[in-house]
């Protein structure tokens, strides 16, 4: 990347930016279906940890020579549903922990799908993880490792992710931006 750019160069390269999604990643058609009607390129990429982040591609003009990929900083995971989430601080743990401890010092959102802090506290999941239990597990994950948990709507989770992404960039970007090349 160059050291800086103009307010016009900045917008094509929030324009050119293209959202990464986990190659094992399932039951996504919505979020994609969002993408494709919202004209944002995606691409599937194998990530180390998890669903989404994102890339700016090659840019020659811009001085971007080589992809510049962002998922080492800011990823997103979602979970389908509570019901998902609990069986996955249960059943499948210490993957779940693991995955979190991959993350090195990346923005991590946990993004979980038709749920909520209430939901949790009635038991409206389906399973027997009790509420209690369900909340203490997903507090100590947001001390320990400094994870945000992001509770989206389904229909609004691909405005979520591109939205987060988009403007995660537009903060980087502003070291690089000036009004006046000189």
């Amino acid at each position: 990347m160059r050291n800086y750019y103009t307010n016009k160069e900045e917008k094509q390269i929030l324009k050119s930016m293209t959202i990464l999604v986990d190659t094992r990643e399932n039951a996504n058609k919505h979020i994609t279906d969002y993408f494709d009607s919202k004209k944002i390129e995606y691409k599937n990429k194998k990530l180390d940890y998890g669903d989404y982040s994102f890339m700016l591609p090659e840019n020659k003009e811009l001085g971007i020579l080589k992809p510049i990929f962002f998922d080492d900083e800011i990823v997103v995971e979602r979970k389908n549903s509570l019901t998902e989430l609990s069986g996955n601080l249960t059943k499948d743990r210490t993957r779940f922990e693991q995955e979190l401890i991959r993350k090195n010092g990346a923005k991590f959102h946990l993004m979980v799908e038709d749920g909520s802090w209430e939901m949790i506290e009635q038991q409206k999941y389906g399973t027997e993880y009790k509420p209690k239990s369900f909340i203490a597990s997903l507090n100590a994950y947001i001390a320990r490792y400094d994870l945000s948990i992001d509770f989206i709507k389904k229909d609004h989770a691909g405005g979520f992710i591109a939205r987060l992404f988009y403007y995660h960039l537009r903060e980087v970007m502003k070291n690089y931006v000036t009004d006046s090349v000189q």
